[in-house]
């Protein structure tokens, strides 16, 4: 199980998010829930799911899909379910 933290993450985000505790709240990958890329409160739940969603643990391919939201996924896609789908056509190990 994914259970990465904030340390492990090595880009820079804003943790201003007003309802921290509601992103643990989310399950699965939503249509209707959107993704902020620059807030970790946001991103980081998601990318724990995702990975687990996919049977990844390493350190590595969660910095590898930090960079890939950040800079290749295209800034129209913003649902969760709709990141899922474009990472699981356009990203592999």
């Amino acid at each position: 199980m994914a259970n990465f933290k904030k340390s492990d993450l090595k880009l820079t985000y804003s943790w201003t998010a007003s309802a921290e505790n509601d992103n643990a709240k989310i399950t699965g990958f939503p249509d209707n829930v959107l993704l902020d890329r620059h807030e970790g409160y946001e991103v980081l739940p998601f990318l724990n799911r995702y990975m687990d969603d996919k049977g990844w643990t390493s350190q590595a391919t969660l910095n590898k899909l930090e960079n890939v939201l950040r800079d290749k996924l295209p800034g129209t896609i913003r649902s969760h379910a709709n990141i899922k789908k474009w990472l699981n056509d356009n990203f592999s190990l």
